[in-house]
């Protein structure tokens, strides 16, 4: 696995709140990555999703139970 260095910039008082406390800046920041990826990814899958049930509207019981059949007499 690799790994690069990322940097960011706090305020004093908090980087001591952080050693007094004993917080790892590294796993803070980890975390906060991960979910921030993880949450960005939920917000596209929504979208995508919204999109597809746009499209999906469109398409009426019939033309689903046609599809369904042709489906089925193809195998």
């Amino acid at each position: 696995m690799e790994y690069v260095t990322i940097s960011a910039r706090i305020r004093k008082e908090l980087k001591e709140e952080m050693d007094k406390l004993g917080i790892k800046p590294s796993e803070v920041i980890r975390e906060a990555v991960e979910e921030s990826i993880r949450r960005k990814k939920m917000e596209i899958l929504k979208a995508r999703l919204k999109e597809a049930e746009e499209i999906l509207k469109k398409v009426s019981e019939e033309e689903w139970v046609s599809a369904v059949r042709e489906s089925r007499e193809e195998k």
